[in-house]
């Protein structure tokens, strides 16, 4: 099976902002490594093909153009060439006159790097205090962390500005002066609203999560009415690991004449995670199977999914009483308490976390070798349809760098193990099958794999799990 591809670079952030992203991961260059075995597919706008000389792919990033602070700062991290991904998006991207792209591509392949890398190529360096680009993203956390990448990058460049437009970061009259701007969707509304954020000359809108960014209801909203606020021949560039087909026609019109990239299907799942479940006896056994499993959640990093805020909090307040050291992140915490949560674990203060699916997508820790999930991804009215979107997302918190990674789901009933069946069908994988009155076994099969230098995914629904 594929092995896991460079990820994106994560360092400190330049300046005074408090690091965002993983410290273990800004080595985590290119060279060290694997490249996967997927194929990337391309379909070029019509605007495109009828070019006389149609761009290809770029086999190094000195044949990108880029400008020499941008390609030096790829080059500290270690990236030594581009990534499949961005072999064939980079030059699309980078093109001139600018083009919008649509791009299915998951985490870990690259994606990130390659539209900051296209941002930080379009910013003219001599207007510091001018918003040139802008970047949504559906939550504070994945808004702080890409800004990590920008500052990353553009680390060798001179004058770089950048603001985090997330709420409560900008005080009320404050004018936004920063050549990027990376935030959340309704505070930058509000923001150019105000007249807080002068949108006239931005020329790159990316939308990260498009997938979810344009199909939810509230965030599909805003990324409309922000849309409307810009420049109409600003360059856009939607970025996802996930796109269903109904979402898909949306983005074609959100972003016309779109040239589009996407991965193989099947290439989808993340190779390097041993996707298993846990065949539960009964909903109310779940809880003390989370407890048997404590031990296993810190050889590394554990995150445990569960549906509501409130069965997060419950979980939280249950497991502190029994003795057991877990944190517990979700929305209806404010702002700056969610960035301390989320940086007491990028470092290893906790090393357990209880959350929704505020952190089901893009989050980058390097550390996290387990994710548990506690509630099957459902989505439909009254929770009637498996997730397998929102599955793949999860899932994909863990494997992250190049390393191993084990995701864990919890099946009470005849509902769940049909929905996980179906996930699983999806996805083209097999499940493996771990049983609660089997501890030795279910604790050899996950050590052996974190330890394991490589993470074989193989799991087949057992029938035992219809109970």
């Amino acid at each position: 099976m594929a092995e896991p591809q460079a990820t994106d670079p994560t360092t400190a952030n330049a300046g005074d902002e408090t690091p965002q992203v993983d410290e273990a991961s800004a080595n985590a260059g290119a060279s060290m490594l694997h490249e996967p075995e997927y194929d990337v597919e391309v379909q070029l706008s019509d605007l495109q093909k009828d070019t006389e000389h149609p761009l290809g792919s770029a086999a190094s990033f000195d044949q990108l153009g880029l400008p020499l602070p941008v390609l030096r700062g790829l080059s500290s991290l270690g990236f030594q060439k581009p990534s499949k991904v961005q072999e064939k998006a980079l030059p699309l991207m980078l093109a001139n006159p600018p083009q919008n792209m649509i791009a299915q591509s998951q985490s870990g392949t690259g994606k990130t790097a390659a539209f900051v890398t296209t941002v930080l190529s379009r910013i003219d360096f001599d207007k510091p205090e001018q918003p040139q680009a802008l970047l949504l993203a559906p939550s504070r956390e994945l808004a702080r962390q890409i800004q990590g990448v920008v500052q990353s990058i553009g680390r060798l460049c001179d004058n770089l500005q950048t603001v985090a437009a997330i709420k409560g970061d900008i005080p009320r009259n404050e004018q936004v002066k920063a050549a990027v701007i990376v935030g959340t969707p309704g505070t930058v509304m509000d923001l150019i609203r105000f007249r807080q954020l002068d949108p006239s000359q931005l020329k790159v809108l990316v939308i990260d999560e498009a997938d979810n960014m344009l199909d939810q209801q509230g965030l599909g909203d805003q990324c409309i009415k922000v849309k409307r606020l810009l420049p109409k021949d600003i360059q856009i560039l939607l970025f996802s690991a996930t796109f269903p087909d109904k979402v898909m026609k949306y983005a074609q019109t959100y972003a016309p004449n779109a040239n589009q990239i996407k991965l193989q299907r099947q290439e989808l799942t993340v190779k390097g995670i041993s996707q298993m479940y846990m065949d539960c006896p009964s909903e109310s056994n779940k809880y003390d199977i989370l407890c048997q499993l404590y031990g296993l959640m810190n050889v590394g990093s554990s995150i445990i999914f569960v549906r509501t805020r409130e069965s997060a909090d419950k979980i939280q307040e249950r497991m502190a009483k029994d003795g057991h050291r877990v944190s517990v992140l979700h929305g209806a915490y404010e702002g700056k308490e969610r960035d301390q949560l989320l940086d007491d674990f990028r470092t290893g203060k906790s090393k357990v976390l209880i959350t929704t699916n505020v952190l089901a997508r893009g989050i980058d820790v390097s550390t996290v070798s387990m994710v548990i999930n506690y509630d099957i991804p459902m989505k439909g009215p009254g929770d009637q349809m498996h997730d397998t979107e929102t599955y793949l997302h999860r899932i994909g918190r863990t494997g992250r760098f190049g390393r191993v990674g084990v995701s864990i789901t919890f099946v009470a009933d005849k509902k769940g193990f049909n929905a996980l069946s179906n996930i699983a069908k999806d996805l083209g994988i097999e499940l493996v099958q771990l049983l609660p009155n089997d501890w030795d076994e279910t604790e050899r099969q996950v050590h052996r794999v974190i330890k394991s230098s490589r993470a074989q995914a193989g799991f087949v629904p057992s029938a035992q799990a219809t109970a």
